[in-house]
């Protein structure tokens, strides 16, 4: 299900409203309905005080107050996992499509969270997010982190959150995390720029997630091991410059995990295949 064929608040309307509810005015039934399918159809604004501040900030207090029924719910984490926003531009790069993508993958993690804590979501649905998550992190080109005049993109970052909150949900099996560990792993690995938002912070922590769910830490060493002889080899095809953006992803993504392994116990043991994968390269 999506909203959009639906007359909806413009931008500007959508931004008087919210700031009246953010200084108290309360909104009910029908007008609560609509206001939610407004802020779904402008997630993506380029306005970073609309899009940031207030339409995630609505989201946030609306599900985790639980101010939304199960049926919006799943309505808006079903129109979210659609073409029409967690792929909206997809395969683009330098443009506002990646708004709506990344501040999608925001929605995705408070919905799944909220799930957590109340059951809402079917498991055929988490599984469809596991499936849809894996196919957008794979295919998403716009990597810029904060972009000026118009704020936070941070695609990765936003889809590492969600997928952080997926591998948290008990409908998620540890047979799955092979995959998305593989998904995250890879896209650590990119050489058309630096990663310098601190991404590698925020893909560390569901890696964490489901090494405390059960992920076989052999998994993560097997990875390690194989780090350093792939990029020696993309050396051979790639310019200079990509091949030193993908060191620096390299060497700033194993430092995270590095400091990490020394604050979680279930991380101990990689330590020193960290170390060794990191001198490696």
């Amino acid at each position: 299900m999506t909203f959009l064929n639906e007359i909806l608040f413009t931008e500007e309307e959508l931004k008087t409203v919210l700031l009246k509810v953010k200084a108290g005015a309360s909104v009910v039934g029908e007008q609560k309905q609509h206001i939610v399918k407004s802020m779904l159809a402008h997630i993506g604004s380029a306005d970073s005080v609309l899009r940031d501040k207030l339409i995630y900030g609505s989201f946030c207090k609306m599900i985790l107050e639980g101010q939304l029924e199960e049926e919006q719910l799943i309505n808006l984490f079903e129109s979210s996992l659609s073409e029409s926003y967690l792929f909206k531009g997809i395969g683009e790069k330098g443009t506002d499509t990646v708004f709506t993508r990344s501040f999608t993958s925001l929605l995705i993690a408070l919905i799944l969270y909220k799930d957590g804590e109340d059951d809402i979501l079917p498991a055929s649905m988490v599984e469809t997010a596991k499936e849809r998550l894996l196919e957008y992190i794979q295919a998403e080109r716009d990597l810029r982190g904060f972009v000026p005049g118009k704020g936070w993109a941070h695609s990765i970052a936003h889809a590492a959150d969600a997928i952080d909150e997926l591998v948290k949900n008990q409908k998620v099996g540890s047979e799955d995390f092979s995959g998305l560990l593989q998904v995250l792993w890879d896209k650590m690995l990119v050489s058309e720029s630096v990663y310098i938002r601190q991404e590698e912070e925020r893909v560390v922590v569901p890696i964490v997630a489901m090494l405390q769910r059960g992920l076989d830490q052999n998994e993560v060493v097997a990875l390690l091991k194989n780090t350093p002889e792939k990029i020696k080899i993309s050396r051979e095809v790639l310019g200079e410059e990509h091949y030193w953006n993908l060191v620096a992803n390299a060497k700033n993504f194993l430092k995270s995990l590095y400091i990490k392994s020394g604050t979680v116990p279930v991380m101990s043991a990689l330590r020193e295949p960290i170390l060794k994968s990191y001198d490696k390269i």
